[in-house]
């Protein structure tokens, strides 16, 4: 059940580097100014942030309150569900079937799938694996037909509930961001493998990226297993904050059901940019991009389960993907020499708050540039 809380005094966190032996670093101001202006300025509950520098070091920055019933501090390094950032990861674990020869990243979804992906207007012999992973399929989103009740969800019933519309434009004529892609793409790799989506993931990414804070949680886990600041959701801003922590993340699934870390984000974002996920050719084609829209950034792009993001400084871009989870909210980015940051806030806000966490990594990003970092130049 869920538990109102009023929003009470919210504290500001310290600076806490994740080693002692970590040199003073420069973006540590920046970005704790940062997360202080998201709670003072903004009123949401907590603040958390990661930045590492590229060669293994790593300080993580919090502000606010972990529990606003007890006034709890937000634990450093904290679990948060880390929503649409569950896209990359099933992206990599099916670009990693794509390099094994096991998937044709050009072949229709009813190769793997016949007969599954029809409706009005949807027919999955036309729709490529690469649609899929790129929103160019067409395919209407199911999160709007959604049960208010909150209860746990089957990967096929979320299709179903996609399929009970009409498509949303023909395969490759436009881009439209839709969750139901990677349902889709989840069920592949499920077919394919012979194994869960969970268990995939776990083992192509979460051990070979090196994730110590990172799962998925299994069918009817509510709780996090680790230390976490609390979620909150809000059915209005001048509303009280509901608990909203201990949700069924399942009607998300491979769209956005893992939890994870700040930390652990970045150490994903930097393996997988420096090749150390998916071959060299398969990281090419997840960073071939076209224009995205809502609700990224203006400007960014869309890959194959990767978003790229201009810089403010000096044309360059960052890439990551962002996340929203009730409860909880993403933003990030990781320049091509390993630069990373991570920022959340724990609950789900709205497009204002989400843009002032957006500036925070952009700010963050290219003060590493200034003292010698060098973000990614151009476009692809």
């Amino acid at each position: 059940m869920l538990t109102a809380v009023g929003a009470g005094v919210l504290a500001v966190g310290a600076v806490v580097p994740q080693s002692a032996a970590a040199p003073p670093d420069p973006r540590a101001g920046v970005v704790q100014q940062g997360l202080d202006e998201l709670v003072g300025s903004e009123g949401v509950p907590a603040a958390l942030a990661s930045v590492a520098d590229g060669r293994g070091r790593s300080r993580a920055y919090t502000a606010g309150v972990g529990d606003l019933s007890t006034g709890a501090p937000v634990p450093r390094g904290g679990q948060v569900r880390i929503g649409s950032n569950s896209k990359a990861f099933t992206a990599v674990v099916v670009m990693q079937l794509v390099a094994e020869g096991r998937v044709d990243l050009d072949g229709s979804v009813d190769t793997y799938l016949p007969g599954l992906v029809r409706g009005d207007g949807i027919d999955g012999r036309r729709i490529t694996v690469r649609r899929l992973l790129q929103h160019t399929s067409g395919l209407p989103d199911y999160t709007g037909r959604l049960s208010e009740e909150i209860r746990a969800y089957e990967p096929r019933e979320l299709l179903s509930l996609a399929l009970g519309q009409k498509a949303d434009f023909e395969p490759g004529a436009g881009w439209k961001y839709s969750n139901t892609n990677y349902v889709v793409a989840g069920l592949l790799v499920e077919e394919v493998t012979g194994r869960s989506l969970a268990a995939e993931i776990e083992r192509r990414v979460i051990r070979r990226a090196g994730l110590r804070h990172t799962y998925v949680p299994a069918p009817g886990e509510l709780r996090l297993r680790e230390r976490h600041p609390k979620g909150y959701h809000r059915a209005a801003p001048d509303a009280p904050f509901l608990d909203a922590t201990e949700w069924d993340p399942s009607w998300a699934w491979a769209a956005g059901q893992v939890v994870s870390t700040t930390s652990d984000l970045n150490r994903f974002y930097s393996a997988l940019l420096r090749g150390r996920l998916v071959p060299r050719a398969q990281l090419d084609q997840m960073r071939t991009t076209v224009a995205a829209g809502r609700p990224f950034a203006e400007g960014s792009r869309y890959g194959l389960g990767l978003v790229s993001t201009p810089l403010s400084c000096r044309g360059a871009v960052s890439w990551g993907h962002g996340g929203s989870m009730t409860g909880y909210e993403t933003r990030g980015g990781t320049t091509g020499d390993g630069v990373s940051v991570s920022v959340a806030v724990t609950t789900q806000p709205g497009r204002a708050v989400q843009q002032h966490m957006e500036r925070i990594v952009d700010a963050a990003l290219c003060a590493a540039a200034d003292t010698g970092g060098e973000g990614e130049r151009g476009e692809r």
